[in-house]
């Protein structure tokens, strides 16, 4: 049976990332908040030929398919995810996820952003594995990913350092079966 709503939800859709988007994400990215929750690199303000470079790349990448995820109701753009580093022999891939705009975080978007990235993962790259990294204080995204049915598999202790303290970084993933059976 084919899926006619391949990459579109109720309230958002996957769509590619345009030109006029890198300077959202340059906002994010020099907004030390959404850094701590994006990435463990340190906050620093990166100039937007660096985002701009760093999107296009991963544009050009057959191993990267990263998306815009834009509300449906008014094709805002809320943030981006990302199937990255995909070993295709083993039918695995990395996700990232970056709800960037603050006004609509908690309100549904990231869990059927991630359901959708999930559908494409599975039924259209055909992938066996989908696995990310999540810092420890970040506590709404272990949620999400809980939700949608990853499970904890592992934890790099102290991984990261922010203000004197020490995090650790948990390793979840998610097998085909496993999202088959979250998904009914």
């Amino acid at each position: 049976m084919l899926i006619n709503s391949l990459l579109r939800g109720k309230n958002v859709r996957l769509t590619s990332l345009r030109e006029e988007d890198f300077n959202k994400i340059y906002e994010w990215y020099n907004d030390a908040y959404s850094l701590r929750l994006f990435d463990t690199i340190p906050s620093y303000p990166y100039s937007e030929e660096h985002i701009s470079n760093w999107i296009k790349e991963k544009q050009k990448s057959s191993n990267d398919y990263i998306f815009a995820i834009r509300s449906t109701a008014d094709n805002d753009f809320i943030g981006y995810i990302d199937l990255n580093s995909i070993s295709w022999n083993n039918r695995v891939a990395t996700l990232s996820i970056g709800i960037g705009a603050s006004d609509v975080r908690g309100k549904g978007y990231g869990t059927e952003a991630m359901q959708l990235i999930l559908q494409f993962g599975f039924h259209e790259l055909n992938l066996h594995r989908i696995q990310l990294c999540v810092l420890s204080y970040n506590k709404p995204a272990i949620r999400l990913y809980e939700k949608v049915g990853f499970i904890k598999e592992g934890c790099f202790r102290e991984y990261v350092q922010r203000d004197g303290n020490k995090y650790d970084m948990y390793l979840y993933g998610i097998l085909y079966k496993e999202w088959i059976e979250a998904s009914s």
